[in-house]
């Protein structure tokens, strides 16, 4: 048996608890809120976040930081991307042996543009850390949690560690894919969070099968160029932490940038949004990141831009979609992986 610590107690942490305690491994799962921390080891359930669902006896939670790591072996960070550097930073100071750090959040960090990895090797001393991997793909928390079958990566510089990662986490439920491409893995689950925001509005707008089809498809030649500039493997956006996460994030009512973007359709103001959802939506901190790393790139993204306006400059989407309609013509497969669209 292995013990894991799994920082951030909300669904898809707790989801990703479940299948680890489904596998007989010794989980310990770290939370912020006494309340729901005490609700999960008295009654095993995560009302806050995945209410109705059982989870297993074996599966305990803990405030304290400290506890929950002491003695793990792989410790995964499943926090809203904008606290992968602080929890990386604690983690740093409370490690005192070598763990296998696995992260399952998705974003680029604004202004630094560095990806969740990147975050964490910048933080946690290498001496601390014998492999960074991430668990990405198209997965609901709330189907997780239910066991229905579902198919996820995990990707890593050191395909051996990872391969032990893959073995912790697969059972009939849960598949879990091997990819050595770290940098296309972690683009395509960050970036498609910025189509799904896209394909909610479009939504939102009443603009039916065709538009979102289209904005799908260019959505993903959009991530596909942005992230083989980066260094991505292209094949990577073909698989499950490419198109396999966009379809998914961009056709599901699970999804909250779907459901972030289908009420900003409706004409909802985006603080107003944000604050309703009671969760992070992270196309909104993707879409700001990836806008300024384009400007600096001189990658044209049409779509991430025209969100960009809409989201932080008050510009409509109808008005965004109309100039996106009227944009030069273009020959199709000559402008897939250009850095011009």
């Amino acid at each position: 048996m292995t013990k894991i610590a799994v920082i951030g107690a909300g669904s898809w942490g707790t989801a990703l608890s479940l299948v680890l305690a489904d596998n007989d491994q010794e989980v310990m799962l770290y939370g912020r809120e006494q309340t729901n921390v005490d609700r999960i080891n008295e009654h095993h359930e995560n009302a806050q976040f995945l209410p109705g669902v059982m989870l297993p006896q074996s599966l305990k939670a803990t405030t304290d930081l400290k506890v929950a790591v002491e003695g793990a072996t792989h410790i995964l960070i499943v926090t809203p991307s904008s606290a992968i550097r602080s929890v990386s930073r604690q983690l740093n100071d409370l490690l005192t042996e070598p763990v296998v750090l696995i992260h399952a959040s998705k974003g680029i960090e604004p202004k630094t543009h560095l990806r969740l990895s990147e975050l964490i090797e910048e933080e946690v001393d290498p001496a601390k850390r014998k492999a960074v991997c991430v668990l990405t793909g198209p997965s609901h928390a709330e189907e997780v949690a239910l066991r229905k079958p579902t198919t996820v990566t995990i990707a890593s510089d050191d395909l051996e560690e990872a391969g032990r990662v893959q073995e912790l986490f697969t059972n009939e439920n849960f598949r879990v894919y091997l990819n050595a491409d770290i940098i296309g893995a972690e683009l395509g689950g960050a970036l498609k969070n910025i189509i799904a925001l896209a394909a909610g509005m479009t939504d939102g707008l009443g603009y039916g099968d065709n538009a979102k089809a289209a904005l799908i498809t260019r959505g993903m030649v959009e991530i596909a160029r942005l992230g083989t500039m980066l260094g991505a493997n292209p094949m990577t956006f073909t698989g499950l932490t490419g198109m396999g996460d966009l379809i998914v994030t961009c056709t599901s009512v699970h999804s909250r940038n779907w459901r972030a973007g289908n009420a900003i359709g409706r004409g909802e103001k985006l603080e107003t949004v944000l604050e309703n959802m009671g969760m992070v939506v992270e196309g909104v901190r993707a879409t700001q990141a990836a806008y300024d790393l384009a400007e600096t790139k001189q990658c044209e993204l049409p779509i991430t831009s025209a969100l960009y306006h809409v989201l932080f400059d008050g510009h409509t989407p109808e008005e965004e979609v109309k100039k996106l309609m009227q944009r030069p013509q273009k020959n199709e497969i000559e402008h897939l992986f250009t850095t011009k669209d």
